[in-house]
């Protein structure tokens, strides 16, 4: 029997999601707890990775069982579980619905603070700059759905099969008073790092150290030799996951906070 398991994690105290041995991973944290419970190991196949530090508002991970659930797992989960991770669902699907293969869409939101802020130390990313050309960095952001070959946002492109990318939809959003950003990005998959290496080349256009067309440049060319580096992970949000067989309401956002005058009106 298939499980999809609907949750939401602070990943913060995280190496990433996926398991690595001797270090502290979501995903090895909630292996541990299932097999606490089931009193063996049972395999948790995630929805994809989130780097280091990196939250999820929304994040989907499938469990084969032998047989149907017979108890709250959800509320015996929960109980086990460190309070930075939560499950808000346990969904019942076939056999042959995948959590990681079957997403037809992620979206992923990235928040930037330009003034020190201890509330949002851990849940954005701190950039001290005192002058940016927002308007040249919203433009940036609404060329990315017009390309589909993102080798130039990726951080180790051969390790990919290809680097291709259909970006439905790409916001920035900029609070001037409050001094904060908001880029929110939907796609049918995303390449090692890619979004955080977009950030990296939206700051440059917004302190002028490349132009529009340059940024522009770089994405037809494909090239992947320039000096960037992944903007820092504390602001990366993977917020919404997408399956054709699945509708699953609204829930509780830690991140609707940070949204509040980075919104659409």
């Amino acid at each position: 029997m298939r499980y999809f398991l609907h949750i939401a994690y602070d990943g913060h105290n995280y190496k990433g999601w996926q398991f690595q041995p001797n270090v502290k991973s979501v995903q090895g944290t909630i292996e541990k707890k299932l097999q606490l419970i089931f009193k063996r190991y049972v395999a948790v196949n995630g929805c994809g990775r989130t780097d280091a530090g990196v939250h999820s508002s929304q994040y989907f991970f499938h469990i084969e069982l032998d047989s149907k659930l017979d108890f709250d797992l959800k509320f015996r989960l929960n109980k086990h579980l460190p309070s930075d991770i939560l499950i808000h669902e346990v969904i019942p699907v076939t056999n042959k619905q995948h959590a990681r293969y079957d997403a037809k869409s992620r979206t992923y939101d990235y928040f930037i603070h330009l003034n020190p802020d201890p509330v949002l130390t851990n849940y954005s990313s701190f950039y001290p700059l005192e002058e940016l050309n927002f308007e040249a960095m919203k433009t940036a952001a609404a060329l990315l759905p017009l390309h589909e070959n993102y080798r130039a946002m990726c951080k180790q492109p051969d390790k990919h099969n290809h680097t291709l990318c259909i970006i439905s939809f790409a916001k920035l959003y900029v609070n001037q008073e409050q001094t904060r950003l908001r880029l929110n990005i939907s796609a049918n998959r995303f390449l090692r790092g890619m979004i955080r290496l977009i950030i990296d080349f939206l700051l440059q256009v917004g302190k002028e150290e490349i132009t529009i067309k340059e940024f522009e440049q770089i994405l037809t060319d494909q090239s992947n030799d320039h000096l960037i580096k992944p903007a820092l992970p504390n602001g990366l949000y993977l917020s919404k996951i997408e399956y054709p067989f699945l509708n699953t309401g609204p829930k509780p956002n830690f991140t609707d906070f940070l949204k509040v005058g980075l919104e659409d009106n």
